[in-house]
Parts: structure tokens; C-alpha cells; sequence
């Protein structure tokens, strides 16, 4: 992908599954100004949640790419797992601390799919017709993933599933559950959809550093 940012982060992130990387510390205040801590986990979503059978279900990863790719839900689960604990922070003021998360590991996805040197967007969709655009760079975090698990077990309806997005440094708003699609770009693309929300940058007053230290170390489990 030629952006040595990228490249750095990559690195990062092996390093990290091999457990020779320190978990990252992103403050050490861990509760953003406005938010409130609940031990629960409230249902956010457009009032539409739309079910889908696993056998029925495709992920459309398309754009500007070497390989774009419909997954199955077979194919995707077929992927290296990864399982990473983060807190999560949403739009309407409430935070939950660590939220154990499995899923695959965007890096992973990245991989398959190839994008191409002038790609610095993504823009997610989901069933509900939610979209929204993030830069490439917060995909690369190290804790970003398409999480079809919560707490060791299958992502609800409820919660967004069967996969939704989990970018922990940005707000809940800002990445989507019910998500079903992806385009890597080289621009922001005007979001169109019952929901639009431009994630460019983070939102407003919640600042990068309100990340929580990550507890247990993350694993990967390569399905044979």
C-alpha cells in the first residue's frame, strides 16, 4: 500500500499478536468529558433491525482494490480470528468499560482485499441503510475489527449483529452494527442513506485520548 504510516502499523500489530508489543495506553483517564459509565449495555440503533438468515448473509468489500471480495458467512468465519478487550463510548453520553470483542481483525480484511496506494477513506454500509465514512488510518488501529462476538458469544440482533464495526477510538455513531458492506476510497464519499454520519474527524469534543488501556492481551486463533 506504499503509506509508511500503514506499513508502521502493520508492523505494530504483528508485534502485538506475537505478545511482543506493550498494550497500548491511550490515557489514563478513561471516562470522556459528558459521558457516564453504565454497567449495561443499551440498544442503539435506527428503530430498524433488520434479521438475515447466516446462510443469507454477504459482506461486499469493494472500491478501490486489487481484490474485491463478497464474503459468505462461512468464508468470513473461515478468516484468522482475533479477540480484543476496549471500552465503548456512544453519541447519546454513556460509556461501557471493557467490552470483550471477537471477530476479524480489519488488518486481516485489509490483507485480503489489497487496496490500492491512494485510498485514504472507507465508507461503511449497513441493512438498515445507515452509512458513514472513516479514514483509512482508524481502520489500522490495532484494536479495529469486524466483531461477530460479544463476550464470547454471538453477536445479538440487538447489538448489531450477526458483524458490526469496532473502532474504539471513535464514538458509536460513527462506525456502524447490522454492516454489510465497504468501500475503500480515495475521497470522503457523500454518505446517502436513512442515516448519514461524515466521521472526519472524530466527534467533536470526545478527543482520541479518552481510550481505555486494554486489560487482557489480545489472541488470534487461525482456523484450520
Amino acid at each position: 500500500m506504499g503509506n509508511p504510516s500503514i506499513i508502521e502499523r502493520k508492523e505494530r500489530f504483528a508485534r502485538k499478536m506475537a505478545g511482543k508489543a506493550k498494550p497500548t495506553v491511550r490515557s489514563t483517564s478513561r471516562l470522556p468529558p459528558g459521558q457516564h459509565l453504565t454497567t449495561g449495555f443499551p440498544v442503539l440503533d435506527l428503530g430498524i433491525q433488520p434479521e438475515i438468515s447466516l446462510d443469507k448473509w454477504r459482506l461486499d468489500v469493494g472500491g478501490l482494490v486489487e481484490n474485491p471480495k463478497i464474503f459468505t458467512w462461512e468464508d468470513f468465519n473461515a478468516l484468522p480470528q482475533f479477540e480484543d478487550v476496549s471500552d465503548f463510548h456512544c453519541v447519546t453520553t454513556w460509556s461501557k468499560f471493557d467490552v470483550r470483542w471477537g471477530g476479524v481483525a480489519f488488518f486481516t480484511l485489509i490483507d485480503v482485499v489489497r487496496p490500492k496506494p491512494e485510498v485514504k477513506y472507507v465508507l461503511f454500509g449497513s441493512r438498515d441503510n445507515y452509512t458513514t465514512n472513516v479514514r483509512l488510518e482508524d481502520v489500522m488501529d490495532d484494536d479495529a475489527l469486524i466483531a461477530t462476538k460479544y463476550d464470547g458469544k454471538p453477536l445479538p440482533l440487538e447489538h448489531g449483529g450477526p458483524a458490526r464495526i469496532v473502532i474504539p477510538k471513535l464514538t458509536a455513531g460513527k462506525v456502524p452494527s447490522l454492516f454489510n458492506r465497504l468501500s475503500l476510497l480515495p475521497m470522503i464519499s457523500p454518505a446517502s442513506g436513512k442515516c448519514a454520519a461524515i466521521a472526519i474527524p472524530p466527534t467533536p469534543g470526545l478527543k482520541i485520548d479518552f481510550q481505555a488501556v486494554r486489560r487482557p492481551p489480545p489472541t488470534i486463533h487461525k482456523r484450520t
